[in-house]
This record gives structure tokens, sequence and C-alpha cells, in this order.
């Protein structure tokens, strides 16, 4: 696939896949017409237009005569990471998991396609504008570089070093401005989760940072598509129980799922 080329378009059925769509559009074209983004999605060009305002309301893209232009350094990012908008699990996930937080939380999130496509669906949130403002923190570099462009959020980024496959940071620097602080709610992403092995991940200094993202939070989320569960990787991240919620696809497997609600996990399937 050429870097002009887009994955196929998730259903347009919830305005976050249209969206995701548009803005994966953006991120490889730089601009989109109401004509082009009605054809691309099966939608009317008043929907479109509707999609449009709201999109450079919340500063993701700048109107023009008959359409919008990208404007955030965030459609700089590489393609191979961009791309994943368009996967329909993940928008649908990061959907699901939206709608388990709250406005004015303090917000963990690690690096990963499913936590980048939550962070965009928490962000693009209706908030009441006199409510304090939602707070995330992250150690993934694009997320970081997506949600500072929102006016109602506040975002902390970790230093540290980055790992360019996956746009995390972690070390001692993460660790350190971590250690420093308190969150309501950590999202995160695996590798692989069973009720008997627990979370994992591939890389330790990942998993450390998750622990202690999950260890300085009152709840925790894990988002993952549905082939992560009953999955194996090679670092643990933490014991089943430990973790508040999970939000999966229904293809995940459903003894698995069974067995981690019965170590308490609460499974949402979207």
């Amino acid at each position: 696939m050429t870097p002009h080329q887009a994955d196929p378009a998730p259903s347009p059925r919830t305005r976050s896949a249209r969206w995701s769509v548009m803005l994966d559009q953006l991120a490889t074209r730089g601009r989109l017409s109401v004509a082009e983004g009605a054809e691309l999605l099966g939608v009317s060009e008043a929907t479109v237009r509707r999609d449009f305002h709201e999109l450079a309301h919340r500063q993701l893209a700048t109107r023009n005569h008959g359409g919008i232009v990208a404007t955030s350094v965030a459609y700089e990012l590489p393609y191979r990471y961009r791309s994943a908008a368009a996967d329909d699990d993940h928008t649908r996930i990061g959907a699901l998991a939206a709608s388990l937080v709250e406005q004015a939380q303090v917000i963990a999130l690690n690096g990963g396609t499913t936590t980048t496509a939550t962070a965009r669906a928490i962000t693009a949130t209706e908030r009441d504008p006199k409510s304090e403002p939602l707070t995330i923190v992250t150690n993934a570099l694009n997320i970081a570089t997506e949600v500072v462009l929102r006016p109602h959020v506040r975002c902390i980024s970790l230093g540290g070093l980055a790992r360019p496959e996956s746009y995390e940071v972690s070390g001692a620097i993460a660790m350190t401005t971590m250690e420093q602080l308190w969150f309501d709610v950590a999202v995160f992403g695996v590798d692989g989760l069973t009720a008997a092995e627990g979370a994992m991940c591939t890389h330790d200094d990942e998993a450390l940072i998750v622990r202690t993202m999950m260890e300085r939070a009152r709840t925790s989320i894990c988002v993952a598509a549905g082939a992560k569960i009953g999955a194996r990787a090679l670092t643990s991240i933490c014991a089943a129980k430990k973790v508040t919620d999970l939000v999966t696809t229904h293809a995940a497997d459903a003894g698995e799922l069974d067995r981690l609600r019965a170590a308490g996990v609460t499974v949402h399937l979207a």
C-alpha cells in the first residue's frame, strides 16, 4: 500500500468513526472537500458540513471554502502509525472506553493504536465549558501532539527515551515525572491478557511505565482488540485482578472473558 492509499473506512454509523476517517484522509491528502467527504463516507453533504464544523471547532482542522485542511503537526507523524485511526475495532473500543471516564478527571495513557483511538474519543467528547479541564498524562509522543491542540484539555507529556516504533518514552526521566503525579484513571493497551498470566507486553520498560500508571490511579481500563485476549507476551505488567475494566471486541475468546470476569475484571464489549 502506498502512502496515498487509505485503509478501508470504518462504518460511518457514529460521529467518532466518521471523524477518524476524515482525520486519516487529512493526514495523507492535506485537505478534504465536502463532496469528497460525502462520497468517502456514504453520507449526506449536510452531515459532512456539520462534521467539518465540529472538527474546526475542536482545532483538529481548519475550514476553507468548500472543505477543510490539515493544520496540526500531528499530521506529520509517519503514516504507518496514523493509518490505525481508520480501524473500526479501535474506533469502537475507544468510543466505549471514553464513555467510562468523566469530565475533569486526570487520565494517564500509554502508547499504542488502541490507546490513541481512545485518547481521540475522550478528547472529542462534548464537555461542560464550566467544568475543570480534562487532564491527559501520557508517555506517547503522538497522543500528546494531538491532545495538546484541544482547548479544553490540559496535557502533561512525560519525558524520557523515545522508542520510534511506538512513539513512547520510557526510562528514569519518565518514571521520575510520573512518581510525582496521581491519576483518576489509567488507560492502557497490552500485547496479551489472560486470567492466569495477567496483562503483558513486549518490552520491560513499557511494562514498568504501565505498572506505575496503574499503581498511581484509582481505576484502570485495559483497551485491547479481541485477538489480544488469551494471548501471551514476554513481560508481565500486572495480575488480572489489578485490571478494573476491560474494553474489547466480540471477537475475544468467550471462555477467557469468563475467566477474567471471575478474576474481578468488568468486561465491556464494543
